[in-house]
Order: C-alpha cells, then sequence, then structure tokens
C-alpha cells in the first residue's frame, strides 16, 4: 500500500478518530495487530493518514474495537470511500495547507458557526475588502499571491450555495463591523454585503454589540465546523501566526459552550440588521 505524499486534514481525521476508538477499548497497536491479523505498522500508517483504508476494513475495524454508534462508524466509512480532488488542491504549493485544509472542511460541512471579533467572517468579505486584508499582512504578500490569496478567499464563498450546508450562523463583534479595512467605500460595500447575505435562508447574521460586555474566547476568532455527526466538528481558530484546527472531544464541548453562551448576548437576526444599517450611515 503506497503512502500519501501529503495527506490532508481530513484524511488524517479519518485515522485519528480509528486510533481514539482503539484507544477508547484500551488495545495497544500491538493487541490490536494480533486481533485483526495485521501488523502493528500497517495500523500506525492508517491511524496517521500515511495510508489510505477501506470502508469495508472501517467497518470491519470498529466492529472487532467494539464501537457502537453506527452513524459515526458510517460516517467514517463515508470519509474512507471519497476520492474527491476539490478545488482547493489547485492552490496546493501557493497557499498554506491550513488554507486549503480549511477549504476541505467547508466543502464537507453541514453547518458552520463563527465568531469574529476583528475582521468579518472569511465566507462574507467582499472582494475589495479581502484585498484590503491581505494588504495588511506582515511582511506583505507579493502581487501573485495576494492574487492567489483573493482567489482562494472568493472561491471559498462558494460553499454557502451547497445544499448540504443547511445552517451557518455568523456571530460578529462590534469590533469587526466598525473596523475600516481599505477606505469607506470599501467599509460600506462590505457592510451592504452583510445585509444581502443575511437574506439567505441557510444565513443568519448576529451582531455582538460593545454593550454586551465580556463572553468566553473573547480575544479568538474561530470558525465551528459541524461534521454529519458531532464527533466529527472541528474548530478552527485564527491567530498571528496561523491557524489551529481543534478537535478533541472536550474542545468541541467547550466552544459549543462558549458559542452557544456568546450567542446568547449577541442582537437576534433582525435586531442586528438594523444595527449594521446604523453602522454603515457612519461610516
Amino acid at each position: 500500500m503506497p503512502s500519501r505524499k501529503a495527506p490532508t486534514a481530513r484524511q488524517r481525521r479519518l485515522g485519528c478518530e480509528l486510533r481514539r476508538i482503539r484507544e477508547h477499548t484500551g488495545l495497544s497497536l500491538t493487541a490490536a495487530a494480533a486481533m485483526l491479523g495485521t501488523d502493528r505498522t500497517t495500523i500506525s500508517n492508517i491511524e496517521s493518514g500515511r495510508f489510505g483504508v477501506s470502508a469495508e476494513r472501517v467497518r470491519a475495524w470498529a466492529g472487532h474495537y467494539g464501537c457502537p454508534d453506527a452513524a459515526y462508524v458510517e460516517a467514517l466509512a463515508g470519509m474512507a470511500t471519497e476520492r474527491i480532488s476539490g478545488w482547493w488542491e489547485d492552490y496546493r504549493g501557493d497557499l498554506t495547507s491550513d488554507a486549503l485544509d480549511l477549504a476541505e472542511l467547508e466543502h464537507h460541512a453541514v453547518g458552520i458557526r463563527s465568531v469574529q471579533i476583528m475582521y468579518m467572517p472569511g465566507l462574507l468579505q467582499t472582494e475589495d475588502y479581502a484585498r484590503a486584508v491581505f494588504a495588511e499582512s506582515v511582511p506583505p504578500p507579493s502581487p501573485a499571491r495576494q492574487r492567489r490569496q483573493l482567489s482562494h478567499r472568493l472561491k471559498r464563498r462558494d460553499v454557502l450555495d451547497r445544499a448540504e450546508l443547511s445552517t451557518c450562523t455568523f456571530l460578529i463583534h462590534e469590533a469587526a463591523l466598525r473596523m475600516v479595512y481599505g477606505d469607506s467605500a470599501v467599509a460600506r460595500g462590505q457592510l451592504d454585503n452583510l445585509l444581502q447575505q443575511s437574506e439567505r435562508d441557510n444565513v443568519t447574521i448576529r451582531a455582538i454589540p460593545f454593550a454586551a460586555g465580556g463572553f468566553p474566547y473573547a480575544s479568538s476568532s474561530a470558525h465551528y465546523v459541524c461534521g454529519v455527526v458531532p464527533q466529527l466538528d472541528t474548530v478552527q481558530t485564527d491567530t498571528a501566526s496561523g491557524s489551529g484546527f481543534l478537535d478533541s472531544e472536550t474542545s468541541l464541548e467547550n466552544w459549543r459552550a462558549a458559542l452557544d453562551r456568546t450567542e446568547e448576548k449577541s442582537l437576534d437576526a433582525d435586531s442586528s440588521r438594523d444595527f449594521i444599517r446604523d453602522i454603515a450611515k457612519q461610516v
């Protein structure tokens, strides 16, 4: 079985979930290899995402491990049968693997919850706004790289048109709504785009005013991507040094609770539209 040159985050996630199932049973690699009639190296390579695995093997291993969650096992089997080479692969070598992994996560999402503190959500950015944001990078990107970054950012927005993506909730802090990137015309165009996007059936935009006070993880923007089963959810966080991806059970529980509390402090959808319109008039 040939190893992959560079497994994607989704391929690594499948292997990680198989390892979690094994470890939950208390089986070591050696014990699992003896049970499954294979060698520990093969199991290790599959669990790291270096080797692919068939849906039949996923089901067989989960059965031997005694995993009782049929929906979870079938979701993993579905990941094993995928042979998709998505649009994001066209950017491999030009952009970071984190950018490609995020696009892949969004492609397979059934729902998204996002909280943004200082920037507009990437999926809702206009071309002019995104260009202005990329221009502030340190060091500044070359014109060629900025074109690739911009192209990737705009292509990501197509996920909102996918029927599989049933719900998207964007919690946007007043700081992000008032921050001007580019000039006032760019800012107004971006705010107008938020209002337009909020009319989509699968998009809800809720503003977090300064008056709402504190909320969990207030210094962190996050993108909570819902998988077909809750165990396959992923949280992507942004920092100055790059993106981070969290998928441990504790991390997911904590972020779900944090997003729930933040949403409680935000304005409802209708009040958020009025709030955004008022800010647009002041820009």
